[in-house]
């Protein structure tokens, strides 16, 4: 068994479950964020029969997008319907303001504000938004 500071556990890397709107999803973030697909695998492909629930052969069981230096999982998950994202938000840094402007209001997109973009004492340029898939972000520049 290992203890905390004596092992080193691995990656933790973020997965998201768009519920069925996983292909609608990839191509929101390709467009909104440049995001790029580095592999998908639908249900179909699956080695294992029963992984694919008759309706969902085409869905997404498995997609790893790249978004500048950092992978995020997606996939249909269990195709229930709409997708519940509570507790957590993830943080996209900007390079310029330009570049945070352009971004938020991609997400924005069908979304909600949350935060309209502004300067703040951390930064010149910080602002939340809820994408269309519930998903929370905050944009910002490094001071």
């Amino acid at each position: 068994m290992s203890t905390p500071g004596n092992s080193y556990p691995g990656k933790v890397e973020t997965y998201l479950f768009f519920e069925g709107r996983c292909d609608e999803a990839i191509e929101f973030y390709r467009r909104a964020l440049g995001a790029e697909v580095v592999m998908l695998v639908r249900f179909k492909d699956s080695p294992e029969p029963n992984m694919c629930s008759p309706g969902t052969e085409q869905k997404v069981m498995h997609a790893a997008l790249r978004i500048g230096g950092t992978t995020l999982m997606v996939s249909d998950g269990q195709c229930l319907g709409k997708p519940n994202f509570q507790g957590f938000a993830l943080s996209l840094e900007a390079r310029t303001e330009a570049e945070a402007d352009r971004w938020f209001a991609a997400l924005a997109e069908d979304g909600q504000v949350r935060m309209p973009l502004a300067k703040t004492f951390f930064s010149p340029r910080f602002g939340m938004v809820t994408d269309r898939f519930g998903v929370l972000w905050m944009i910002l520049v490094a001071a």
